[in-house]
């Protein structure tokens, strides 16, 4: 009986130091004189099947998994907590320019300032760096979250070159720049020609030579052509002069700001405004004493210009409302909206908004909400709107 046992231990012991070392090939005979001993091995044989199934099926997950890496046009690595790159796909190393990637302290080699994104290993936010090598510069998105993988804290980094993508935007920004422009001079100019040609009808006969006589008539439509030139001069001035404000915006001066006191100003201001009564006006700060590193007078404008646009939008809308609301979210970022319930914009136009000097009034330079948003990237934040008609209209202020 004691042999048995030690026989039975022996090979249950001898099993798990295979599985152990992941050697599938050990095998126990399974025709024995002992009912219970072939009984045993015949399942001790099974269960190795099972586990090497199971083992070849993770191993090509990880093959399959392995290889989407390898492919994907995102640069991907991890770092452990002593700065080793435990992995890092083909991608990454190419935009880097450095083979093979093995620990975190070779990012000096490849720039200095890079190297100290890392070199706290600790998370960040989506960041832009520009990297500058042999091959020229790249505009380089990185973004770096943790992970937890059986009990270790993986630092997970995603690089994405971004240099095609900045380059499309800027080159479609640059055409409808140029579109709007286009269409404000040459509605200037165009009245001004052809004035000046009627004028000069009057100053020089068909031959173009001799001065024709002139009468009453034609002294006081020459008044009157030098009035409307003076006027569209006047008015291309004024269209140009909005174009060196866009240009020439101030440095913010940044100090804390109390969001409630910033809203509760707005508020005042804006109620000389509204003279619409039957429009619900309304400012919240959550929570009440949440805080704001900003230029206060910079701020303290895009959120006027937002109201008076959303005042003019609602008009004479039967129970219309306008509220701004500043909040903290759960991941500690802050945002301002502000929302209205009037006709909203059309689903044609809301790309269009932000470009400079374009607008959908009969009034108006078109310069406010393209000057908004360079105040927010003068702070490090964005400006976004959404839109559902005579439902909500929202820009939302993120910082």
């Amino acid at each position: 009986m004691i042999s048995f046992v030690n026989q039975t231990n022996r090979k249950i012991a001898y099993f798990f130091d295979a599985i152990k070392n992941e050697d599938f090939t050990l095998r126990f005979p399974e025709k024995l004189s002992v009912k219970s001993l072939e009984e045993l091995n015949h399942s001790l044989n099974m269960l190795n099947s099972m586990i090497q199934d199971i083992h070849l099926k993770k191993q090509a997950q990880e093959q399959y998994y392995q290889e989407i890496l390898r492919q994907a046009d995102i640069g991907i690595f991890t770092i452990n907590q002593k700065g080793h790159i435990l992995y890092a796909n083909p991608t990454v190393q190419n935009l880097l320019n450095y083979h093979p990637l093995n620990h975190v302290k070779q990012l000096n080699q490849v720039d200095k300032k890079l190297y100290q994104l890392f070199e706290a290993l600790e998370p960040f936010e989506n960041t832009i760096y520009q990297l500058a090598n042999e091959r020229g510069k790249r505009e380089l998105s990185l973004k770096c979250t943790t992970i937890n993988i059986e009990e270790e804290r993986l630092l997970l980094v995603v690089v994405n070159d971004i240099h095609k993508e900045l380059d499309e935007k800027e080159t479609n920004s640059w055409v409808k720049l140029i579109r709007v422009l286009t269409h404000e001079i040459m509605n200037t100019i165009t009245p001004i020609t052809s004035i000046s040609e009627s004028i000069l009808k009057y100053f020089i006969s068909p031959d173009g030579k001799s001065p024709m006589k002139l009468n009453e008539n034609h002294v006081s439509s020459t008044i009157k052509g030098l009035q409307v030139i003076k006027e569209q001069g006047g008015d291309l001035m004024q269209f140009v002069q909005s174009y060196r404000s866009f240009l020439s915006l101030p440095k913010p001066d940044k100090a804390i700001v109390s969001a409630q006191h910033l809203l509760d100003k707005v508020k005042v201001l804006m109620n000389q405004e509204n003279k619409n009564e039957h429009i619900d006006f309304k400012v919240v700060a959550v929570p009440t004493d949440l805080e704001l590193f900003i230029d206060e007078k910079q701020i303290s404008q895009i959120l006027i210009n937002l109201t008076k646009n959303a005042l003019q939008a609602i008009g004479n809308v039967e129970n219309g409302s306008i509220t701004i609301l500043a909040q903290a979210t759960h991941d500690g970022k802050k945002h301002i909206t502000v929302s209205d319930n009037g006709p909203g914009i059309p689903e044609d136009l809301i790309d269009e908004i932000f470009v400079p000097f374009f607008t959908t009034k009969d009034t108006g330079t078109g310069i406010g909400l393209s000057l908004s948003k360079q105040i927010m990237h003068l702070h490090g934040g964005t400006m976004k709107v959404r839109s559902v008609p005579f439902k909500e209209t929202t820009l939302i202020l993120s910082f």
